[in-house]
């Protein structure tokens, strides 16, 4: 048997300290400060690393194994020449998909095969492999062949500034059988870079600048997809995550319009720029007659655009005037965690009811049915934006719905059924691939157009060179074999494949893993709520200590405090048989500015979702009425049936000593209309509560409740009259309204909770 005892894993460096030197001095100085640094007269006393130089250091890395090495290949294209050469930085495809394929980082979370999902009698739609277009490709194949679904993403982001006129964007590559959980998000490193796309001027009339551009991009990702198409017409062999070869097959997720370029491209001669120009146009084309995907076996249907803030958006801002829309967003009170637009609303996105339900992460056709009916809905008040001259083009007002992107959103149900739910190709993934892969990537290079491409692939390949010994060297060096064997999970708060992987068999070693960080469970130590399905966090200290109910009145500006309190103990002796001559007025109570609440996702059920803080921090400057957020609370009325409030926090306290629960004194809002009142808008409506006392003085009704009486975290938007009022602030506009609507559209999970659950 072999002695590995004596083999060094740290090859070519003598150990694990000096291999972390280098990696150090590689990610973090240039190749000066290497030089500097290695010339220290702080060596003279102390040993040198085994490396002397910096080239001697760089030519180890560049020695590291690279699973899919980069290289440069120069592109013409004959009769039409560039202002300096064309050079791509490209990789092979279909080697960069054999890695993905066989990563054993992402072996608990690949499918392999197509499958039905259903939960009671309905269908749910999800990944790819669980929508009708996977069964479809699969009969095709033969038997015991597995697909491997091809998703591609780019973006015209440049990630270059260098002199010389070079620039060019890049383009990423995924695959379908890892779970679009860990591909929506970019971190996790599912998302490879294949290609670095040259943006090209060309000699020629401004007018087809655009034609020849699309020309070439095309003509250079068919050189970098070459084999991936091979492999979708004949397949090849492929070692999975889990070290069985598999006979695979290569679909590709993309758009296809090829019939209506093959008609064009009969009618008129497409190296004719001006006449093919101008009939591509003229049938919605853009004018690339020999695209990438024309020779792909299995090309898939699929759009998606950005279709709010084209749109709907601009019709917002004719209508109120972006001015007054911004200032409404401006004030609106923030929460922890939530985006507060303090410059207005110049970048949102995706609000409407359709794009929400079209969203979901998981379809069943009781959602695509309330998706179309939403679109219906939409066709059925469009009419008014007609009316308030808030369709504009060019030339003016206009009084026609003629949008192509409109229209394509009645092919979504399709698509949903046919390719899975939308999300998984949501093009907000490689917007943030541009910050996770392509950020600062090139800023070490000697910016010398003559030697650019060279530099940067001797970049791109030392960068995954280190990625991966990295964590060979982690697992290795402690004698963990390098199959990542399967661990079951009744709950899932890590969404990192590495961070799970390391963590099962080398827990001590979890800090030395790049990516994000587990959601902290609040399940496991926290407060639950009756039906375990919500969990609370606060922390042990107190923000004040010992403080009798006449200062929580004063400090918290509460009048009723004292009744509330005395109300809530009575109550709560009596519901327990418990009775006592405690007097809440002679106790004494800790109280918190704020504790945290998590739920699991109405989505997944077995998905923990990050907590959310509510805030009930005291009045000062800045707040006068104080920082307070608002909640749902789930509780017991006066004729014993279980009855939702919204309610704002203002105050969270700790419990006499015979009660379980920590407490909460919150004022309450009564809702006045439901969505049905106001179909066009789809909220609830509520205003603020009052009470009279003895005096005959009116003042927010308040009452004290147990905190595993709160289900949800809400948002309250006030309802604003034709302006907004001038003295009003984030700090200011929950206090200064009377009314406001619960924004069941403040993100994904709230809004599935208020249009289903909660109605």
């Amino acid at each position: 048997m072999l002695d590995t005892s004596s083999i060094n894993r740290h090859y070519p460096f003598q150990d694990e300290g000096e291999w972390e030197l280098g990696k150090f001095l590689v990610e973090n100085l240039t190749q000066t400060q290497m030089i500097k640094f290695l010339k220290l007269k702080w060596f003279d006393t102390r040993e040198r690393p085994s490396f002397t130089t910096k080239d001697q250091l760089l030519g180890w890395m560049d020695s590291l194994p690279c699973f899919t090495e980069w290289k440069v290949s120069k592109i013409e294209f004959l009769g039409y020449k560039t202002v300096y050469p064309v050079e791509l930085i490209w990789r092979d495809a279909l080697e960069v998909v054999k890695q993905l394929f066989s990563d054993p980082i992402f072996a608990n979370h690949m499918t392999y095969a197509p499958h039905i999902v259903k939960v009671g009698n309905q269908r749910e739609y999800g990944d790819y492999m669980s929508a009708d277009m996977a069964w479809k490709i699969q009969d095709y194949l033969p038997v015991g062949a597995t697909q491997v679904p091809i998703i591609l993403g780019s973006d015209k982001t440049h990630v270059t500034r260098i002199t010389g006129g070079l620039k060019m964007h890049p383009v990423f590559i995924t695959i379908g059988n890892i779970d679009s959980e860990v591909r929506s998000k970019a971190t996790l490193r599912a998302w490879r870079c294949i290609a670095y796309m040259p943006i090209a001027k060309f000699r020629v009339h401004p007018d087809y600048q655009s034609i020849l551009q699309a020309w070439l991009w095309h003509k250079c990702m068919d050189l970098v997809l070459a084999n991936l198409k091979a492999a979708a017409l004949d397949g090849c062999f492929m070692p999975d995550s889990n070290r069985h070869i598999r006979f695979v097959f290569t679909p590709l997720v993309a758009h296809h319009t090829l019939q209506l370029i093959v008609d064009t491209a009969h009618k008129v001669d497409p190296w004719d720029l001006d006449k093919f120009q101008k009939a591509a146009k003229a049938v919605d084309l853009s004018g690339v007659h020999m695209p990438y995907w024309r020779d792909w076996l299995y090309a898939l249907l699929h759009t998606c655009f950005k279709f709010f803030a084209d749109h709907p958006l601009k019709w917002i801002k004719e209508t109120v005037g972006a001015h007054e829309l911004d200032n409404r967003f401006i004030v609106q009170h923030k929460r922890v965690g939530t985006r507060h637009f303090t410059k207005g609303v110049t970048h949102v996105k995706q609000m409407t009811e359709f794009i929400y339900l079209a969203q979901h992460p998981v379809h069943s056709p009781e959602t695509l049915q309330s998706m179309q009916q939403a679109l219906s809905d939409f066709h059925s008040y469009k009419g008014a934006i007609i009316e308030a001259e808030a369709r504009k083009g060019k030339k003016g007002v206009k009084e026609d719905f003629f949008i192509p992107k409109l229209e394509l959103l009645q092919s979504f149900k399709g698509t949903v059924q046919q390719l899975g739910t939308l999300m998984q190709f949501s093009a907000d993934t490689t917007e943030r691939l541009l910050i996770t892969h392509c950020k600062d990537l090139f800023s070490w290079t000697a910016r010398q157009s003559k030697d650019f491409t060279e530099q940067c692939v001797r970049l791109l390949n030392r960068q995954e060179s280190m990625e991966i010994f990295d964590m060979y060297m982690l697992l290795t060096s402690h004698g963990v074999p390098l199959v990542n064997v399967m661990h079951a999970e009744e709950e899932i708060t890590i969404a990192n494949p590495a961070l799970t992987w390391v963590s099962c068999v080398l827990p001590d070693e979890v800090k030395l893993v790049r990516g994000p960080r587990p959601v902290r469970n609040h399940f496991l130590k926290g407060i639950l709520s009756g039906d375990a399905q919500t969990a609370f966090q606060v922390n042990v200290t107190p923000d004040y200590n010992s403080l009798s109910p006449a200062e929580i009145s004063t400090k918290f500006i509460l009048p009723n405090f004292n009744c509330a309190l005395t109300d809530f103990i009575a109550r709560s002796s009596s519901s327990s048989g418990e009775h006592t001559r405690w007097d809440p007025e002679y106790g004494r109570y800790h109280t918190w500015n704020k504790f945290r609440l998590q739920l699991h996702s109405v989505f997944q059920q077995h998905v923990i979702i990050p907590s959310r803080a509510v805030q009930a921090y005291l009045p000062s400057d800045d707040f006068p009425l104080g920082n307070c957020d608002t909640i749902l609370v789930d509780t017991t009325g006066i004729n014993g049936k279980m009855t939702s409030y919204v309610a704002q926090v203002r105050s969270k306290l700790e419990l006499p000593s015979y009660l379980s629960d920590p407490l909460l004194y919150i004022q309450l809002f009564r809702f006045i209309s439901s969505p049905a009142d106001h179909p066009e808008l789809g909220m609830w409506t509520v205003e603020r509560a009052y009470t009279q006392d003895q005096n005959g003085n009116h003042h927010r009704e308040g009452v004290i409740i147990r905190v595993t009486d709160v289900t949800h975290v809400v948002e309250l938007i006030p309802v604003f009259s034709e302006t907004v009022a001038k003295d009003v602030t984030s700090a200011t506009c929950l206090e200064h309204y009377k009314r406001f609507f619960l924004n069941n559209f403040a993100d994904k999970e709230s809004y599935h909770t208020f249009s289903t659950e909660f109605a």
